[in-house]
C-alpha cells in the first residue's frame, strides 16, 4: 500500500462522499479562512443537498462544510451525485445515471449541474441541473459500439434487470426517453468525470469494462450547450485505459483527476461493491474484490487511437472504496466512500 502519512476523519450531513476537487476560487477560500480546501459530492438525496467542503485551516485544523444550494425548478428530482469537474469557472457535478444494485435505471441519476465556484459563498446558490432524459446513455452507448474496443457483453440478468426493465417502466408510463434505450445496450455507472485543455470532457466509466476487464473512457462535446438548450453533448470518442488491470479482474473507473502538467491521475477498481446484492457483480464475479489502485495517463494519446496507456502510481490495497484523489501543494489527497463518515487520506506526493 502506498505510505499514507495520516488520515483525518470528518462528517457531513451523516453522508459519505464521493469525488475530490481542489477549491480554486479565492473568494470561498477567503470565506472559511481556508490554506485548502476541497469540494466532495454526497451520493445520498437531491444533488442540491449533497454538495459540501472539506477545509485545512491555518493552524492544521480541518472541518466540513454543507453547502446547500437551490437548483429552482429541479429541487427533489434528482440523486446520486458521483463525480466533479472544473471548466472556465463552472464546477459540474455528474449523476451515476445508473440504477440500484438490482436495476432498474433511474432517470434522476442521469443528470449533469453546474454552479459558478466563485458564486458559491452565497447565502443560497443557484445550480443549474439538466435532467437529460437518457440523451447521455444512448451517446455513451453509441460511442461504445463505434470505437469497437471491444465491450465486454453484458449478463443475462443484467440485461434484464437494468435495460429490459426500464424500457418495461418507460413504456407503461408513456415516457417520452424510451425509444433512448435499446435492447442490446449497456447500463452505464459515470464515477469519474474531467475536463480537456480543449474543452472536452472525459468522463470514467464504473461499468461497462472491456472484455479484458480494462476500464473505459468517453470523450464528449458540447457538454455546456446542453445549460442552454443549445446543443447535447455528442460523443468524440471511447478509448480503453490499458496496463493498469491485472489478470482476471474487471477494474472500473472510481475517480479522474485533471493534473497541473497535463496529465490524468485516475483511482481504477470494482465494478460495484460486494456484499450488497448487485446483479452485476452476480452476473460478473471477478470485478468485486479488487482493491484500489492510483494510475496515471496522458491526454491525448500517443499514437491516437482507441487506447491509452496508463501507469501504477500507487497501489491502495487493501482498501476498495477510494472514490476521489487529486495532487495538491506536495500531497496526495484521497477520499474514501464509506457508511456515515469521510476519510481523507493523506500522502507524500513521491512513495518513500
Amino acid at each position: 500500500m502506498t505510505c499514507l502519512s495520516h488520515t483525518v476523519e470528518l462528517a457531513v450531513a451523516g453522508n459519505e462522499a464521493s469525488d475530490l476537487l481542489p477549491v480554486r476560487a479565492p473568494e470561498v477560500l477567503a470565506a472559511y479562512g481556508a490554506r485548502r480546501a476541497f469540494w466532495t459530492v454526497l451520493d445520498e438525496g437531491p444533488v442540491e443537498g449533497c454538495l459540501a467542503l472539506l477545509v485545512e485551516r491555518y493552524d492544521g485544523s480541518w472541518l466540513t462544510v454543507h453547502v446547500p444550494m437551490d437548483a429552482g425548478a429541479e429541487n427533489g428530482r434528482t440523486e446520486d451525485g458521483e463525480a466533479l469537474a472544473r471548466h472556465d469557472g463552472w464546477i459540474y457535478v455528474f449523476g451515476s445515471h445508473f440504477g440500484s444494485k438490482r436495476g432498474p435505471l433511474r432517470p434522476r441519476r442521469a443528470f449533469v449541474a453546474r454552479f459558478r465556484e466563485a458564486e458559491a459563498v452565497a447565502p443560497l446558490p443557484r445550480l443549474h441541473v439538466v435532467r437529460n432524459q437518457f440523451r447521455l446513455h444512448r451517446a455513451v452507448n453509441d460511442a461504445l459500439l463505434a470505437a469497437g474496443i471491444g465491450v465486454l457483453p453484458a449478463g443475462e440478468q443484467v440485461r434484464h434487470l437494468f435495460i429490459a426493465a426500464t424500457r418495461a417502466r418507460g413504456t407503461a408510463r408513456a415516457k417520452s426517453w424510451v425509444d433512448r434505450l435499446t435492447d442490446d445496450d449497456l447500463p452505464v455507472n459515470v464515477e469519474a468525470a474531467a475536463f480537456t485543455p480543449t474543452g472536452t470532457l472525459l468522463l470514467g466509466l464504473r461499468f461497462p469494462v472491456t472484455g479484458r476487464g480494462e476500464p473505459i473512457l468517453v470523450e464528449l462535446a458540447d457538454v455546456a450547450g446542453m445549460f442552454d438548450r443549445r446543443s447535447w453533448p455528442r460523443a468524440v470518442g471511447a478509448y480503453a485505459l490499458t496496463g493498469v488491470t491485472r489478470p482476471g479482474e474487471l477494474t472500473g473507473f472510481r475517480a479522474l483527476s485533471a493534473r497541473d502538467d497535463g496529465g490524468y491521475d485516475a483511482v481504477v477498481g470494482s465494478i460495484d461493491a460486494l456484499g450488497k446484492r448487485s446483479v452485476l457483480l452476480d452476473d460478473h464475479p471477478t470485478g468485486g474484490d479488487v482493491t484500489s489502485r492510483h494510475v496515471r495517463f496522458r491526454w491525448p494519446a500517443d499514437p491516437p487511437g482507441s487506447t491509452v496507456a496508463g501507469e501504477l502510481v500507487a497501489d491502495l490495497a487493501p482498501l476498495h472504496n477510494v472514490e476521489g484523489l487529486t495532487e495538491l501543494d506536495g500531497a496526495r489527497y484521497y477520499v474514501t466512500d464509506e457508511d456515515h463518515r469521510v476519510a481523507l487520506l493523506i500522502a507524500p506526493d513521491r512513495e518513500s
